[in-house]
């Protein structure tokens, strides 16, 4: 026997489904055009780091072994002004390093993790510190300004120059854009002064995974 089926309803349910879609493509189209998402919950890369965009399609397989927990976003955006000062106080700007790769890296003496993963970073700095990269460690102690200094002498960290920001605003400007929970905080930011990656905790800054992360973001790629 043949089933027979009542097909009159069927091209008035079609219209009214190709209505549907088309107006939720519509939405999804102006959606798009307003902010410049590709999906949703996913905001378009700062127009001044598109250059960036390839730098972390090739971070992003690095992030891995002592580096895994590494974020490298997909869509790379500039940091707001951030400021600090030198050993003298005067007061720096992270935009004077614009031209130069950055790993920029938030301490405290209080924070046991951040004096662990000092020495690395020392080793980090005495490897690739030069005209193309500096490791700009900001101690962010608000009390005793001499504690942190007398602590690096001590430790035997010479290759770091010292930074401070006592008033840890620095923290809090990073805080307010989602880039630092806590302590110790580290940005990787590239030559053009766009955030290409970020980890909240400590990592073995001196490991050939972190040297192969730093150097591809400088624009070294893997080689030694």
């Amino acid at each position: 026997m043949t089933t027979r089926f009542d097909n009159t309803m069927m091209p008035r349910k079609r219209h009214h489904t190709a209505i549907a879609l088309a107006l939720g493509a519509g939405l999804i189209a102006g959606l798009a055009a307003v902010y410049g998402i590709v999906g949703f919950g996913r905001n378009a890369a700062d127009p001044q780091c598109a250059a960036a965009v390839k730098t972390v399609e090739r971070l992003a397989p690095l992030a891995r072994g002592e580096v895994a927990a590494v974020v490298v976003p997909p869509d790379p955006h500039e940091l707001p002004a951030l400021s600090f000062q030198d050993a003298t106080g005067a007061r720096k700007a992270l935009a004077e390093w614009r031209g130069r790769a950055v790993l920029l890296n938030l301490w405290a003496t209080w924070c046991v993790p951040c004096r662990k993963e000092m020495p690395a970073l020392d080793a980090l700095q005495a490897r690739l510190g030069g005209p193309d990269f500096q490791v700009i460690a900001v101690n962010i102690d608000t009390r005793d300004p001499d504690k942190p200094k007398n602590w690096l002498k001590d430790a035997g960290v010479g290759h770091l120059t010292y930074y401070a920001d006592p008033e840890a605003r620095i923290f809090q400007d990073l805080k307010g854009v989602g880039k630092a929970v806590g302590m110790p905080t580290t940005l990787l930011v590239d030559s053009s002064g766009c955030n290409v990656a970020t980890l909240a905790g400590p990592a073995e800054w001196a490991s050939d995974d972190a040297i192969k992360l730093v150097r591809t973001a400088i624009g070294m790629g893997q080689a030694e």
